[in-house]
């Protein structure tokens, strides 16, 4: 009886102690979902603070984009160099294309901007047709006298017109100060006289590859023209000219002594320094 006692009473301290260690098991358990839960809204709870924060700054961005406003050629005159523009222009030439990088002549009615190494896709580049309207915000910059905007990026202006520039005869304003007002601006020249320059071998020639004759058939055209007494440096960019252009040929065949009219884009550098895009021998 004693061992039967004693054998029930030990069987049901087992069922006990089975049953304590399940309540703990079963207390503990929820304690560490618990604290899972509350790791994974903490990291949601940043998460969606980072986004907030990313997402305010993108649209402060583009806000700040928009605000820009589109300048007439007098205010982009009257702005201070290095600060930042927009004005709305016409394609009149491309120079080149490079790296997404793009070196554009453009003009309107009231003057001309040279956009140095704006931001361009390749695709893009093959839409900037001559007349073509775009809008462009950059800054406006100056090289060795060229002011020119540079850091740029643009946009085509939808159903935009087109325009495309007469070449203003600006012979008469060779070696005046009013000259640089035309910077940029699609001219022309006329009745210039083709004068020697000196190559590397100290021989007069009609032209030179490179500024000093150091170049070859490929580089820019340097050649210089006269009137009135005064001689000036004109330049064939290759780049927006190349060797198999009727310009580039055209100066190659070139004697001193010719009479020519010449048309192309004001740029300068130091000082008056055409970028000739056509020539004519009279």
């Amino acid at each position: 009886m004693k061992k039967n006692l004693a054998l029930i009473l030990a069987t049901g301290m087992v069922f006990s102690l089975v049953a304590c260690s399940s309540a703990e098991t079963t207390t503990e358990a929820p304690a560490e979902e618990a604290t899972v839960v509350e790791e994974t809204t903490d990291a949601a709870d940043v998460a969606t603070s980072e986004e907030v924060a990313a997402d305010a700054a993108s649209t402060e961005e583009s806000t700040e984009e928009s605000d820009v406003a589109v300048m007439t050629y007098e205010e982009y005159v009257a702005a201070d160099l290095d600060t930042e523009v927009c004005v709305e222009t016409y394609v009149q030439a491309k120079q080149s294309w490079w790296e997404d990088k793009a070196t554009v002549y453009t003009q309107t009615e009231e003057g001309a901007y040279f956009l140095y190494n704006m931001a361009c896709s390749e695709e893009d580049y093959a839409k900037l047709e001559v007349g073509t309207k775009i809008r462009v915000t950059g800054y406006k910059s100056e090289w060795s006298g060229e002011v020119e905007i540079t850091d740029a990026t643009f946009e085509f202006v939808e159903d935009g017109d087109t325009f495309v520039a007469e070449p203003t005869d600006v012979t008469s304003l060779l070696g005046k100060d009013e000259l640089i007002d035309l910077q940029n601006q699609y001219v022309s020249f006329t009745d210039m006289t083709v004068e020697a320059s000196t190559d590397a071998d100290g021989n007069e020639v009609a032209f030179l590859y490179n500024w000093d004759g150091s170049g070859s058939q490929g580089d820019d055209l340097y050649f210089n023209v006269s009137i009135d007494g005064n001689t000036y440096s004109f330049t064939v960019e290759s780049y927006l000219c190349d060797k198999d252009s009727d310009v580039y040929k055209t100066v190659e065949g070139l004697n001193v002594g010719d009479v020519v009219d010449l048309e192309g884009f004001l740029y300068w550098y130091e000082g008056v320094n055409p970028h000739i895009t056509s020539v004519t021998v009279k």
